[in-house]
C-alpha cells in the first residue's frame, strides 16, 4: 500500500504543478468484482492530444530539468501488472482525468 500512496502522491502534485486548484482522488474497493479503483481527476491547464499520446512513454516529460517523467508510465505498468486497466483523458484548459483499475486480489 505505502508504493500505491507514493504514486497518488506522485500524480496529484502532477496535477499542484500544470495549475490544478481542485484535485480529486477516490479510491474505490469493488469487493464482489475484486477491484480496486484509483481515479485522479483536475482542472489543471490538460493536455494536448498529441502530447496525450506520448505521455506514457518514460521519455515524455514537460520538466526542463531532466529528460525523463515516471509517474505516468510506471502508474500505468503497476496497473497492467496487476491485471487491472488504464485510462487517461484530457482536454486542454479543463484538466486531465486518470482512472486506474487493479485486480485487488492481484
Amino acid at each position: 500500500m505505502p508504493e500505491l500512496a507514493l504514486h497518488i502522491l506522485d500524480l496529484v502534485q502532477n496535477s499542484v504543478s500544470a495549475g490544478a486548484t481542485l484535485v480529486v482522488v477516490i479510491i474505490a474497493r469493488d469487493t464482489a468484482r475484486d477491484t480496486l479503483t484509483i481515479t485522479i481527476e483536475d482542472d489543471g491547464k490538460g493536455m494536448a492530444p498529441e502530447f496525450l499520446e506520448r505521455v506514457t512513454s518514460p521519455f515524455t516529460t514537460t520538466r526542463t530539468t531532466r529528460k525523463v517523467g515516471l509517474g505516468i508510465p510506471l502508474f500505468k505498468q503497476l496497473t497492467q501488472m496487476c491485471e487491472g486497466d488504464f485510462q487517461l483523458e484530457s482536454t486542454v484548459g479543463k484538466g486531465t482525468k486518470l482512472t486506474a483499475r487493479f485486480r485487488a486480489s492481484h
